[in-house]
This record gives structure tokens, C-alpha cells and sequence, in this order.
């Protein structure tokens, strides 16, 4: 068993899910607990979404009690004064999701640290999303906008709308351990921050990627993308996700890496590289590899360094050739600036 979860939710005028929020999401669920659940909501087997009322929720409390999770069965309780949709979501096996709540859950179970980045398959969620005026009236269908703002108005209030888009921000449902984030809007759900992990003003990362922690995002961790412990990705700095042009290859770094200001990776890392300042690194660049005595070894594309470890990327100032050095200096986290309360 992939996942079982408890969740409440939004639905539009026509009965579609637009959102859910998973207060508990479990993986790899105790089966006794499981097989209760499914018999007291008459679950199917199967991946599947089940709604269910208010009204059920207490006998799906003592049921999850007598399984003996008394946080499942607390949350069931809660769930007996809900004025919104309620869903049990059962994912048996992971495959493609197939409905909104069952991409929901996964990409609470990556905010959660409860699966890694490319530890779920997430093909085909693009088309169950809707796209979704994420505002102080909470997930409204686009369709339906015009008419909630209408409302609000004529309540005396106005409806302030954050963002359109298929994706909420991960702190309106998961707030993990051990982070900072300066600006909650740049870090989707179902970004998975390590702990000790800090996202300034300007650093953003997109769903299904993220960091081991700590390290410092002042740049843009695309879709897809992995940054080691202790690595480090400056001001302005991008990676090359799956989404954005880097194709099949997993674009990550290993650890105590740093991508300097302005600059971007679109090969993955090993440990200890650098690369310098206003550096983008593109698979087929070529790039000069010299010795420890700064004499040419070999020129090469930039993809036949994929994955190797203790190496400096540079311009040359003058001739502007793209070189590759051993990187004798250790970067060392601040320790100050990455301590958590």
C-alpha cells in the first residue's frame, strides 16, 4: 500500500475537486487500518477517491480507533463539523493519478519529506488540474470568478485573488520542520525542502523538487531538480528542470555545491563544484578541462562532465573560453546564517 489519507477539500458548481488538504497523509499504511477504512467508508479496492458526509465521520473515528491510530481517528472527528467536501483517498499501487485528490495526496507526501522527487509517478496531472484563483476566499474555478467577486461585493467585501494557477503554495498546506521561506508564494506544493533549508526573496522551487538541506536558495530550483546537503544556489541562479528544456536527464547537485549569482546548471553535479558567477552550463558547451598546472587536457561537451565531483566551471576573462578546473576550495555553509529556531 502506497498512501492513505483523510482529506477535506473544494469542489466547483459542478461536483469537480479543485484542491485538498491532507492534515495526515500516512505512507505505507498499516493494512489492518486500511481494510477498516475501506469496509466502514464500502471503499473499493483499488486506487480510488471516496467521498463521504459528516455523518460518517464518527464511525470512521472508532473504527480508526480500534485500528489504533488515534491521530487518524482524531482527524475523522474533527471532520464532523466540516462544511466542506470530504475524501478518503486509497492509493493501492503507485501509477499515474487518475483523479485531482490523488494528485493532491502525492504532492502532499513530497511536501511532507515522506517521498523523495521522482519517487512518484506524477504523468498525466497537468490534465486533472484545473486552472484555479488561488484567494482570500480560498481555490475558485476561473469560470466562477466573476460571479464570487460579484458576491464579495455586494457583502460589502472585497475578494482579493493571490495567483492563478494549477498549484497552490506548499505553506497553505504543509509547513515543514526546519525551514525558512521569505516569500511563501515562490514554493509550490509538493516541493520537498530538507531541513535547514532557507528560500530567500527571490528563490523559488517548483513541485516534485527541491533540497536535502540545509543550503541556501537565492535562485530557481525547477521541476524535477535536487540540490545536495550543504549546497548552495546564488542570487538569480537556475537549474534546468525536465520542464524547461533539460529533456530525460535529472539535473541535480551533489553535496556542498555552489551555483553562483546569475548563473545555472543544465548537467547534473557531483560534490564540491563550483560554478562561478554569470556561468550558465548548458550540456553541449564545450569546455576546456585543463590539469593542475593549467595546461589543456582535452576539450569536451559539457555533458561528459555529468555527475563528476571537485569541479571548478570558469570564463576565461580575456579569451572567454569556458573552462574546467580542480576545485581546490571547500565551500563551507555560514553557520550563523543557516541556523534554525
Amino acid at each position: 500500500m502506497l498512501s492513505f489519507a483523510l482529506g477535506i477539500g473544494t469542489q466547483n458548481r459542478q461536483g469537480d475537486w479543485l484542491e485538498v488538504y491532507y492534515p495526515a497523509p500516512l505512507h505505507t499504511p498499516d493494512r489492518t487500518l486500511v481494510d477498516t477504512v475501506r469496509s466502514t467508508l464500502g471503499a473499493p479496492e483499488g486506487n480510488v477517491a471516496v467521498s463521504f458526509l459528516p455523518e460518517h465521520c464518527e464511525s470512521l473515528a472508532e473504527a480508526l480507533a480500534h485500528a489504533g491510530n488515534d491521530e487518524q481517528a482524531d482527524i475523522a472527528r474533527a471532520m464532523t463539523d466540516s462544511h466542506r467536501p470530504l475524501v478518503a483517498v486509497f492509493l493501492e499501487e503507485d501509477r499515474a493519478p487518475e483523479s485531482v485528490p490523488e494528485v493532491y495526496l502525492k504532492l502532499h507526501l513530497l511536501s511532507h519529506r515522506l517521498v523523495r522527487p521522482h519517487g512518484l509517478k506524477l504523468d498525466g496531472m497537468f490534465g486533472l488540474l484545473k486552472n484555479i484563483a488561488w484567494s482570500s476566499d480560498g481555490a475558485i474555478d476561473i469560470e466562477e470568478l466573476n460571479d464570487r467577486r460579484l458576491k464579495a461585493r455586494l457583502e460589502g467585501r472585497a475578494l482579493s485573488v493571490d495567483c492563478v494557477d494549477k498549484f497552490p503554495k506548499m505553506t497553505d498546506y504543509v509547513v515543514p520542520k526546519g525551514v525558512r521561506i521569505a516569500d511563501t508564494a515562490r514554493v509550490r506544493l509538493g516541493a520537498y525542502l530538507g531541513e535547514g533549508t532557507t528560500v530567500m526573496h527571490e528563490g523559488f522551487c517548483n513541485f516534485n523538487a527541491g533540497t536535502e538541506g540545509p543550503g541556501m536558495v537565492e535562485g530557481r530550483i525547477a521541476a524535477g531538480v535536487m540540490l545536495g546537503s550543504g549546497s548552495d544556489l546564488g542570487g538569480g541562479a537556475s537549474t534546468m528542470g525536465t520542464l524547461s528544456g533539460g529533456g530525460n536527464i535529472v539535473i541535480g547537485t551533489g553535496e556542498n555545491c555552489l551555483i553562483g549569482a546569475n548563473a545555472g546548471i543544465g548537467i547534473p553535479l557531483g560534490d564540491r563544484c563550483t560554478v562561478e558567477a554569470g556561468l550558465y552550463i548548458t550540456a553541449g558547451a564545450k569546455v576546456a578541462v585543463l590539469d593542475d598546472q593549467g595546461e589543456l587536457v582535452e576539450t569536451v561537451a559539457a555533458r561528459q562532465l555529468a555527475g563528476q565531483s571537485d569541479l571548478l566551471f570558469l570564463r576565461h576573462s580575456q579569451t572567454g573560453r569556458l573552462e574546467c578546473r580542480t576545485n581546490k576550495s571547500a565551500i563551507a555553509l555560514n553557520d550563523a546564517l543557516h541556523a534554525h529556531n
